[in-house]
């Protein structure tokens, strides 16, 4: 039996110590399966402030529960120079995904693809004719769900803010 769809909004300030819970929650199991793009300094309370007072920070929740099942941060600003390593035109506008996380519990309930697919929805609505997305190179998770909803790998880069690290980038066309 499919789970229900889970609820999407925007986040607001009450929400921010259940996201950081939530991020803290997520790190150690990122860590155990190899993935060290988080850590106990990133992303932080000052990071979801920022996504917060720009509006760009969304939560999720189960039908029927008061915790937090995710967030992402779905943007619209322009991609750091960095990304023009990716195959994509960095000079085309497109929704961002970054800080997309699932609650431990919630993980396998259609979460993070509720969330993507909010974007798709703001993307579309903004008039803007894709949707990208990195991860880091170890997160196994990801790299099979982007391709599963249509995303196309754009290629590796390396962000200066997170040096040692690889990013793979994903975009998919909104047609």
């Amino acid at each position: 039996m499919p789970f229900p769809t889970p609820l999407i909004r925007l986040a607001t300030a009450a929400d921010l110590p259940a996201i950081l819970a939530l991020v803290r929650e997520v790190v150690p199991l990122m860590h155990t399966q190899g993935n060290f793009q988080w850590s106990a300094d990133y992303p932080n309370a000052e990071v979801f402030a920022q996504d917060l007072a720009a509006g760009h920070l969304w939560v999720a929740t189960l039908p029927g529960e008061t915790a937090l099942a995710g967030v992402a941060a779905l943007t619209r600003n322009a991609q750091d120079p960095e990304y023009a390593q990716a195959d994509w035109n960095p000079a085309e506008p497109a929704a961002v995904v970054h800080r997309l996380a699932v609650a431990p519990a919630a993980q396998g309930h259609g979460v993070a693809l509720a969330l993507l697919a909010q974007a798709e929805t703001l993307a579309r609505g903004w008039g803007f004719p894709a949707v990208r997305v990195d991860t880091n190179s170890e997160n196994g998770a990801t790299q099979r769900l982007f391709p599963k909803l249509g995303y196309r790998f754009a290629g590796e880069i390396s962000l200066a803010f997170r040096p040692g690290l690889r990013f793979f980038c994903y975009e998919k066309r909104l047609t």
